[in-house]
């Protein structure tokens, strides 16, 4: 099985030392490969129908944070596509029948695809934040058509820095090669294993670039934003109770008013479901690859290979906690899987208005400031 990002000492491999009950049994082959063949499914059905959505749907196109989102739904597709399938294989064969040479690339591409959805959910939270966080001009400064499409690049040229250069060339395996030779090959079962291992430099810094740069900046992105939407919920709260004429009765709150602070409500709490998952998913991998090297590789391959899928996992999960939640692009779903019908059809917005500072929140416009301008 492949051995993620840039990084994994000693991912999916069994060890030549250990007994042959470190296999899997059929009933665990099963259920192993109902359970993959279920993450995968999710996975290239979820993320190709979050890229037709935008394709076909005129409006969804027209929010910059898409941008970022399709990109991210196209890097979550090739891992379900490129890299998932060859792990499972190995993983219920319990060998790697592909070559020495597939073994390279296959790794390659699990450490570049894997580490460029990560550095996407990294923009997005930046995108969110100067959406939310500064005024309109700023934000019309700083995402720019050009510098949305440098972070997009950057998200796909960064990892390959981590990924085929260094793999391609073995500077992972300096100093542990005589230790990779030896779990490349099981004698007991005769069976051979695409073994990726890392040194304790490169582990250290591909974990640092693929994971703990980018949940940095997400964890400030998401708090500064968190904030914003409290602040921006208590000023209007303040804002109607000073409202209440001196006879104590409480008018209803104007449309644009309520809309806003329950917006702005679910939209944090929807950020820390976004941040917890995240966490969960990858930080269990990128904890024990750090760890790993300096305990002289010890972890048991099952827990590695528990590690690495629930890593995989959050490309399955990504276009629902990014658009399955988005009332746009649940409608624009809706109107695909059902052949265009035309219950499903957006509204005609003419005539309306809507206040002019907003932002996007999972994909979807969101109010956050007073002033209106035709939509």
């Amino acid at each position: 099985m492949p051995s993620y990002l840039c990084l994994l000492p000693v991912m999916e491999e069994l060890d030549v030392n250990v007994s042959s009950n470190e296999g899997f049994g059929i009933a665990e082959k099963i259920v192993l490969l109902t359970f993959i063949s279920a993450v995968i499914l999710m996975a290239i059905l979820g993320n190709l129908l979050v890229m037709v959505a935008v394709c076909r749907d005129r409006q969804l196109r027209k929010i910059k944070t898409n941008y970022f989102i399709v990109s991210l739904a196209f890097a979550d597709l090739l891992v379900s596509v490129l890299v998932m399938p060859f792990g499972a294989i190995e993983l219920v064969q319990d060998n790697w029948i592909y070559g020495e040479m597939f073994c390279l690339v296959r790794t390659s591409l699990d450490v570049l695809l894997t580490t460029a959805s990560i550095l996407h959910l990294c923009c997005i939270s930046l995108d969110r934040y100067y959406a939310i966080c500064c005024q309109p001009l700023v934000y019309r400064n700083k995402m720019t058509p050009l510098r949305i499409a440098v972070m997009l690049g950057g998200c796909w040229v960064i990892p390959t820095f981590i990924s085929f250069l260094p793999i391609m060339q073995g500077w992972n395996s300096i100093g542990i090669i005589d230790l990779i030779q030896q779990r490349q090959f099981n004698k007991a079962s005769n069976s051979t294993y695409c073994i990726f291992m890392v040194n304790k430099p490169y582990a250290i810094t591909c974990s640092v670039v693929a994971f703990y740069i980018p949940f940095l900046l997400m964890v400030l992105a998401y708090y500064r934003i968190y904030i914003t939407a409290r602040e921006h919920a208590h000023q209007i709260r303040v804002l109607q109770r000073a409202g209440t004429p001196a006879d104590g009765r409480q008018h209803p709150p104007d449309q644009h008013s309520t809309h806003r602070m329950k917006t702005e409500t679910k939209a944090a709490k929807t950020l820390c479901i976004i941040m917890g998952c995240f966490c969960l998913c990858w930080a269990p991998f990128f904890v024990t690859n750090i760890v790993d090297p300096f305990i002289n590789y010890m972890v048991p391959g099952k827990l590695w290979t528990a590690f690495l899928w629930l890593g995989y996992i959050n490309s399955g999960l990504n276009p629902f906690l990014y658009a399955f939640l988005n009332k746009s692009f649940r409608r624009a779903f809706l109107i695909i899987l059902c052949c265009g019908d035309e219950r499903y059809r957006r509204p005609s917005i003419l005539g309306q208005t809507v206040p002019c500072s907003t932002t996007t929140i999972n994909g979807s416009t969101h109010v956050l400031r007073v002033n209106s301008w035709r939509c």
